[in-house]
């Protein structure tokens, strides 16, 4: 019987803490160390007192006190730091050892230190873990990727830990190697800023309709019975229902500036480099800025002018088709990038599996990614979710509802960017025949790019003097 430790956690804020915590529920022994030793001590003495988890004064300590093959994991903020602590262990551990970053790491970062690392003999994981101060402390979705020879070793601990769908399924699995997991990682957060923002825009419409926040509360709990059941719908409904001490809703006492920590900022940068059209993550993402120019807002509402009336024409169930119209647009984009980005890196990424992920656990878990899970699965090869029969039919039943949505908020000057943006690329998904045809020929008019014919094949390209004056040279024909 050893009294080694399974696992070393290196960082002890509320997301280390809590792991640590989780693991010793599942009967493994974890060594601590925390740059500041007093945050250790507090820890030691307090939340994790009476369990299997033993402090380490320094990395040194920490490493003499893992079995082999040794494996630490780092909740540290990302960047630097992380950096930095590898550059620690990095002669303290031997080759087949394994260092796991389990934090929001930017997936190029991760890419960089798994090559670092496999030339020196140390497999490298970098693995997303989502659902926040509670998830880790009692189950998390859990995305890992990186070195896939490390998954025998660290496969009984993060599926221990992890959340565990209806069916019994640990909400972790392999993703695939490279920055795979927190690439992954960070698709999902984006998604997760879409689907806040589209819930912001129901609760905007009603608010503008002059409902109660109690009513509001109603309406978000029996969506949460039906289709749109999910974690954030539900934490909704207590939100609203929520009162401050003087016996009104604290909600409209929080100021309405969101932040954001970078996710979403790099879903939408990693979409225009793969050029996929992750529209509505973007949308939400600029929905962010715009609410932080709060004094700008203040001025500007003093001096510009528009609609003043009340959003009509619509009732409750079609702003729940809205919303669910939207989400579903949403999700369809974010495996649109998810398939660029495994195409690109040669991931081979298994889509029915990364919605199995999502199913429990994470922010955006949710009854509809049973239905994501079981599109991919019953056609692996699926080319977008939209073209499902199941998301096919949910989007054509639900669009009618949505229109009258969009039109009216409009009409009464609600901002609501995520539904509109997403009926914008619904419609432009879903037409045969576009526009494009006139930016090329303007291209072609300024700048000799050329331009494709109907009438030809794909991969001619052809340029025209427009003017008589041009020539025949062209600006050749690429992809920025």
């Amino acid at each position: 019987m050893t009294d080694k430790a399974d696992i070393g956690m290196v960082g002890l804020a509320v997301m280390g803490q809590n792991l640590v915590m989780n693991m010793a529920d599942h009967g493994f022994r974890v060594a601590v160390y925390n740059r500041t030793q007093a945050v250790t001590d507090a820890f030691i003495a307090g939340p994790a007192a009476g369990m299997d988890v033993v402090a380490a004064a320094g990395l040194p300590e920490l490493v003499s006190l893992l079995t082999e093959p040794r494996k630490v994991m780092l909740m540290v903020k990302a960047g630097g730091p992380v950096d930095a602590v590898i550059d620690e262990l990095v002669p303290l551990l031997s080759p087949g050892d394994i260092i796991i970053d389990g934090g929001n790491s930017l997936f190029t970062d991760t890419i960089r230190r798994f090559e670092r690392l496999e030339a020196a003999g140390i497999s490298f994981v970098g693995t997303g873990v989502s659902g926040g101060e509670e998830g880790a402390r009692h189950g998390p979705s859990v995305m890992p990727g990186g070195d896939v020879k490390a998954w025998p070793h660290v496969a009984p601990i993060l599926q221990a830990i992890a959340a565990k769908a209806p069916d019994g399924t640990p909400c972790c699995d392999w993703v695939g190697p490279g920055g795979a997991g927190h690439y992954v990682k960070m698709v999902h957060n984006g998604i997760e800023y879409g689907d806040m923002q589209v819930i912001a825009e129901a609760y905007g419409l009603m608010r503008a309709m002059g409902m109660t926040a109690v009513e509001m509360a109603d309406t978000f709990a029996e969506w949460d019975a039906g289709v749109l059941d999910s974690f954030l719908i539900d934490i909704t409904a207590q939100i609203l229902r929520h009162q401050d001490t003087d016996g009104t809703p604290l909600v409209d006492k929080i100021l309405d500036a969101a932040g954001q920590k970078g996710t979403g900022k790099w879903t939408v940068i990693s979409s225009m480099e793969l050029a996929q059209p992750v529209t509505l993550v973007a949308e939400a993402v600029f929905a962010r800025v715009v609410s932080s120019l709060k004094e700008q807002r203040v001025a500007a509402a003093g001096v510009l002018t528009g609609p003043d009336s009340r959003p009509v024409g619509f009732d409750m169930n079609d702003l729940r088709d809205a919303l669910y119209a939207s989400k579903i647009v949403s999700y369809a984009q974010g495996f649109m990038l998810l398939a660029a980005a495994s195409a690109e890196n040669g991931w081979d990424l298994d889509y029915g599996r990364i919605a199995s992920l999502w199913r429990e656990g994470c922010i955006i878990r949710a009854r509809f990614l049973d239905d994501i899970t079981a599109a991919f699965r019953s056609d692996p090869a699926l080319s977008n979710l939209l073209l499902s029969p199941f998301f096919a039919g949910a989007i054509g039943a639900a669009q009618a509802g949505w229109r009258r949505v969009v039109s009216a908020a409009v009409t009464a000057g609600v901002p609501v960017p995520a539904y509109s943006s997403a009926l914008a690329f619904f419609d432009g998904y879903r037409s045969a025949g576009l526009p494009a045809n006139l930016i090329q020929a303007q291209r072609d008019f300024f700048g000799a790019h050329t331009y494709e014919r109907i009438d030809r094949p794909r991969g001619e390209f052809f340029h025209t003097n427009w003017t008589g004056e041009g020539g025949s040279a062209t600006a050749g024909t690429y992809q920025a």
